[in-house]
Formats: C-alpha cells, sequence, structure tokens
C-alpha cells in the first residue's frame, strides 16, 4: 500500500509539472503573437517597394545611368517635405508622388512634394498604392483622379501610376484569386482611362505580378510598365512588355525616396507626359 501511495504522488507530481510546463509555453508564445500584430503597418503608410527588399531582396549593384536613361525619384510622406533643389542639382529630372492609398487615404505632404517638384522644373507625376481588399478598383481609380491623380496637358505632368504590389497589411494577393486580380486591375485602368484620357502606368514587381496575376500579359499593349526590382538588371519582365519604361532600382538613393532610371532621354519622359 505504501508503494502504491508513493507511485501515486509520483504520477501526480509529474502530472502537476507538465501542467506547469504547458502554462509556461502558451504564455510564452503570446508576446511572439502580439509582437506579430504590432509589426503589421498602420493603414497609409504604404509606399512603392515596400515589399520589394522582403520578398524580392536586394541583388547585385544597381548599374549607373547613361545617356539614354533619365533619372527620377519617387516620393511618399515618409520622406516628409522633400528639398526638391537638391535632387534637381543632383541630375534628378522626374518624380512620382503618392497621392492616395485605397479610398481612405491621402498623402498630407502631397501638395509640397507634387508642386515642389514641378516648381524646380521636374517633370511630375501622381501615384496610388492600391488595395484591393477594401473598395473596388473605379472606386480606387476615382477618389485617386479626385484627390491629385488627374491630368493636364501642360508638358510636364506624366499620367498617373497604379502602385500594383505587395499586401503590407495581410495575404500578398489581398485575398484575391489570379482572375479577380486581373479584373481589379483592369476596372481602376479603365475608369482611370475614362476619367483622364490617359491610360496609368503599372508599378509592379515581375514576382508578385506572376504571383497573383498568373502572369498576365494583357495590359501591356497600352499601359506602360514601371518595374521594380533592386538589381543589377532588371532581369525578367512580366508577360506581354516587351521593355520597361520606368525601372526603380533602388530604395536607398541619395538625398530621399526610392530611386528610378527613365527608359530613354528626357525628350522621351516628355513624350510620355504629353501623351
Amino acid at each position: 500500500m505504501l508503494v502504491h501511495r508513493s507511485g501515486s504522488a509520483r504520477g501526480r507530481r509529474f502530472a502537476v509539472t507538465g501542467i506547469l510546463l504547458a502554462a509556461f509555453s502558451l504564455v510564452s508564445a503570446l508576446p511572439a503573437q502580439a509582437s506579430s500584430a504590432a509589426d503589421t503597418p498602420p493603414r497609409g503608410s504604404a509606399h512603392m517597394g515596400m515589399g520589394v527588399l522582403e520578398h524580392d531582396g536586394r541583388q547585385g549593384t544597381p548599374v549607373p545611368g547613361d545617356a539614354t536613361q533619365t533619372e527620377g525619384v519617387d516620393v511618399s510622406s515618409h520622406q516628409g517635405n522633400v528639398a526638391w533643389s537638391t535632387l534637381w542639382n543632383s541630375g534628378v529630372k522626374w518624380a512620382y508622388v503618392k497621392a492616395t492609398e485605397g479610398t481612405y487615404y491621402t498623402n498630407p505632404y502631397f501638395a509640397q512634394q507634387y508642386n515642389g517638384s514641378y516648381n524646380v522644373g521636374m517633370i511630375r507625376g501622381a501615384y496610388h498604392f492600391a488595395t484591393p481588399d477594401t473598395t473596388s478598383g473605379a472606386a480606387q481609380a476615382n477618389y485617386f483622379v479626385d484627390h491629385g491623380g488627374g491630368w493636364s496637358r501642360d508638358g510636364k505632368t506624366l499620367p498617373g501610376a497604379l502602385d500594383i504590389e505587395w499586401n503590407p497589411y495581410g495575404a500578398a494577393c489581398y485575398g484575391k484569386s489570379q482572375s479577380q486580380m486581373v479584373s481589379w486591375i483592369r476596372d481602376f485602368l479603365n475608369t482611370y482611362k475614362a476619367r483622364t484620357g490617359r491610360d496609368a502606368v503599372i508599378y509592379t514587381a515581375t514576382s508578385w505580378w506572376t504571383q497573383c496575376t498568373g502572369n498576365y500579359g494583357g495590359f501591356a499593349a497600352n499601359n506602360p510598365l514601371w518595374i521594380a526590382r533592386y538589381a543589377s538588371s532588371v532581369g525578367t519582365l512580366p508577360a506581354g512588355w516587351p521593355y520597361y519604361t520606368m525601372w526603380q532600382y533602388t530604395s536607398s538613393g541619395p538625398t530621399v525616396g526610392d530611386h528610378n532610371k527613365f527608359n530613354g532621354a528626357l525628350d522621351r519622359v516628355r513624350a510620355l507626359a504629353n501623351g
């Protein structure tokens, strides 16, 4: 009987120890879960190339500019008030400024950035960060045009750009199938053209485009490609586009913002502005 009681006590001690270890493991896991939720950025904070480093990485050293390419920059609220004269003097001749995101955000620095780049002589345009999981493509195109994304034939305004890339707030493809994503993009592009008379530029990365649209090639005939790849070359382009119009080659360019190369001399930048 004594041996039996001793064994029962020992079993109870093992059971209690197991429960405590399980509880400790559960508690230990909680901070990591909380940290993961805390790592999700606030709505509105997205910007061009936000997911490129995380998903595509940085491969090689970007090639230096040459006479057939024209340096550009893109900025958002993260850059605040931009020293445009410094950028102009460094050789930057064109710029894109984040205007909107979804149908819930406008860039508070938009006026300083959009007008400031124009005032120093740059050819500039506006871009929209797409969130296909929040509202329709048409709704976001209208919101974009109504909040700075329009176009005018003044020789210094580029057509609006659709920034369609990794979702910083959740699932990479915004919970959409490939065909649904293509439909959403088409909805945005058609609405933008109906409002402005211009075909919007598409900014994306080949890896995201392949994953989330099935490497759809149907927009290449009308919509200029702005490719994001932080490497020594642009690499493989999305289906349908035989060449890129713009290349975002680094997120850490001089002064501020992501830096880009236009695939042509300055007169070709003006040609795109003039339509």
